[in-house]
C-alpha cells in the first residue's frame, strides 16, 4: 500500500501555512538547544497564548473550568500544557507527548585540565551517538551554573556571530593508518571526546598557564570559579542555526529534530484548539528519554500523574484515588517521537514497504522495541482503527512504519511508560534522516502534517 507524497496535494494557502510553521519551528530549534531552553521557550510561548501556572491555581485553591489553559513546569526541564475541556477528567484526556532532550556531550563536574599547552574540558556523552560525528566541527556551550548563594548563571557561548566556538580535535589522515583499521565504534572513544577551550598561556610563571587563562576568562566574564563547576550543567552542542535544506528548500537541517520537531508540532497543535474542546487536551514534553526516561524529569517520574491529581482536585467535588485511576486509564495518547526515514543510500537497513518516507506525512508505529518486539508498547488494533478514521476524516497525509528491518536494530519511546496506566497509546512522529547525528534532516511537509494530525487527535480522539 503506497502512501501519497504530501507535496502533491498542497495549494497556495497550504504552502504558505507550511512555510510559516517551518519558520517558527526553526526559531524554536535555534533558541532551544537544551531541555532547559526548550522548557523556557515553550512556557514563554504558552504565556503569550493565555496559559497560566497550574501551581498558582493550586496555591489559591482556584476552581478550574472548561476553557482554562494551564501549564506545569517540572524542574525547568520538562513541561506540560493543559487546555481544559467540557467533559469531566474521569472520561480521560487527549495527550500528545514527546521529549525535548537530544543526544549531546556533557561537561563533567571536575572538567578542566591542561595538556600540550591546550586547556580542555573533560566530558561524558549523553544518549546514543556515533562518537566520530562530534570531532572536527564547531561546537557551542549551553547550560547553567548554580552558585552556592543560589545564583543561577546562564551560559550560551558559540551561537552569536561574534562568539568563539569550541571543538574536539581529530587525528590527521597522514598519521591515521592504525586508526583507520579499527571498527567505527572504536575510532573515537568516549574519553577522547574532550573539548578544547583555550590555547593561550596567562603567564610564564603559572604551573598550568593555559588553564589559568581559562579560569581568568570564566571569572572575569561570568563570575565563575572552578569550584562552581561542581554544580553546573553545561552541554556541548553543535554551533549554528537550523537551515533550509535542499535547493528547493523542502527540508530543514538542524540539531535536535529528535525530538523537538514532535514537541513543536504538539505545541502548535494545542495552541490552535478552539476555546473549549470536548476533552481536556495535554501537550506533554518530557526529559531524559534518550537515556531511558529516568530521573525526576524523565517520564518514569510521576509528574504527569501528580498534575492529573491536582487537576481533578480543582475540577470535581469527589476527588479520590479511584477517580484518579479511572481518569488515567481512560486517557488517549500519541507518544510522539521521530522515526527513521528511508534512506536510499542505506536501503539494506530498511524493509521498504514498512518504512517511513520523507514527504509522505506524519508516521505511526504500531510497535517499536527491538528483536522480538522487546520493550514495545504495541498499540491495540482497535485504537489504530479509530486513529485511521480521525486522520482520513481530516484530510491528513499519514503513513505507518517500523524502525528498520527485523533484527537490524530497534528503539523505544515513552509510550510503554504511559501505557502502564492502562491508557491507549501509539507511537507517532516525523521521519528523520541522519537521526542522532549532530545535524539531522526533516521534510517540511511531514512537520506540517504532524501539526494537523496532532490537532485532529486532540479534538477527536
Amino acid at each position: 500500500m503506497e502512501r501519497p507524497n504530501a507535496w502533491k496535494k498542497y495549494d497556495e494557502a497550504a504552502l504558505n501555512a507550511l512555510e510559516g510553521i517551518s519558520a517558527r519551528y526553526r526559531r524554536y530549534l535555534d533558541n532551544g538547544k537544551t531541555e532547559r531552553e526548550c522548557t523556557a521557550g515553550t512556557i514563554e510561548i504558552a504565556r503569550q497564548a493565555g496559559y497560566t501556572d497550574l501551581r498558582d491555581a493550586i496555591a489559591a485553591g482556584k476552581r478550574i473550568l472548561p476553557g482554562d489553559k494551564l501549564y506545569m513546569n517540572c524542574m525547568d526541564k520538562a513541561v506540560m500544557l493543559f487546555h481544559m475541556g467540557e467533559e469531566p477528567l474521569e472520561k480521560g484526556i487527549n495527550i500528545v507527548g514527546s521529549h525535548i532532550d537530544s543526544p549531546r556531550i556533557d561537561i563533567k563536574q571536575n572538567p578542566f585540565y591542561e595538556e600540550g599547552d591546550l586547556a580542555y574540558a573533560d566530558t561524558h556523552y549523553y544518549g546514543g551517538i556515533k562518537k566520530y560525528h562530534w570531532v572536527a566541527r564547531a561546537l557551542a556551550l549551553h547550560g547553567v551554573i548554580a552558585k552556592k548563594d543560589g545564583t543561577l548563571v546562564n551560559v550560551v557561548i558559540g551561537e552569536d556571530d561574534n562568539d568563539p566556538v569550541v571543538g574536539i580535535s581529530e587525528l590527521l589522515i597522514h598519521l591515521s593508518g592504525e586508526l583507520m583499521s579499527k571498527k567505527a565504534a572504536d575510532v573515537v572513544t568516549g574519553e577522547n571526546l574532550d573539548v578544547i577551550l583555550c590555547g593561550k598561556p596567562l603567564t610564564d610563571e603559572e604551573k598550568e598557564p593555559v588553564k589559568a587563562g581559562l579560569l581568568k576568562i570564566l571569572r572575569e566574564r561570568y563570575g565563575i570559579e572552578e569550584e562552581d563547576m561542581l554544580s553546573a550543567e553545561i552541554e556541548v552542542v553543535p554551533a549554528g542555526k537550523a537551515r533550509d535544506f535542499g535547493l528547493d528548500r523542502s527540508m530543514i537541517l538542524g540539531y535536535g529534530h529528535d525530538d523537538r520537531v514532535c514537541a513543536y508540532a504538539s505545541l502548535e497543535a494545542i495552541l490552535a484548539l478552539p476555546p473549549v474542546p470536548r476533552y481536556t487536551c495535554c501537550c506533554l514534553m518530557a526529559d531524559k528519554e534518550e537515556i531511558g526516561s529516568v530521573g525526576a524529569t524523565g517520564m518514569r517520574a510521576r509528574y504527569f500523574e501528580n498534575a492529573m491529581a491536582e487537576l481533578l482536585n480543582l475540577t470535581c467535588d469527589n476527588y479520590s484515588e479511584l477517580t484518579l485511576r479511572r481518569a488515567l486509564s481512560a486517557c488517549r495518547m500519541l507518544s510522539c517521537d521521530v522515526s527513521a526515514g528511508f534512506d536510499p543510500l542505506y536501503a539494506a537497513a530498511f524493509e521498504k514497504k514498512n518504512a517511513a518516507f520523507l514527504g509522505h506525512g506524519v508516521c505511526y508505529n504500531k510497535f517499536t522495541g527491538s528483536r522480538g518486539k522487546s520493550g514495545s508498547n504495541d498499540a491495540n488494533a482497535e485504537f489504530i482503527g479509530r486513529l485511521r478514521k480521525i486522520m482520513d476524516d481530516n484530510g491528513i497525509v499519514w503513513q505507518t512504519a517500523e524502525l528498520g528491518k527485523v533484527d537490524v536494530g530497534g528503539g523505544g519511546t515513552i509510550a510503554y511508560i504511559c501505557a502502564l496506566y492502562g491508557m491507549e497509546v501509539i507511537d507517532s512522529g516525523v521521519p528523520v534522516l541522519s537521526m542522532h547525528a549532530p545535524q539531522e534532516i526533516i521534510n517540511k511537509a511531514d512537520l506540517y502534517e504532524a501539526v494537523k494530525a496532532y490537532k485532529a487527535f486532540m479534538l477527536n480522539a
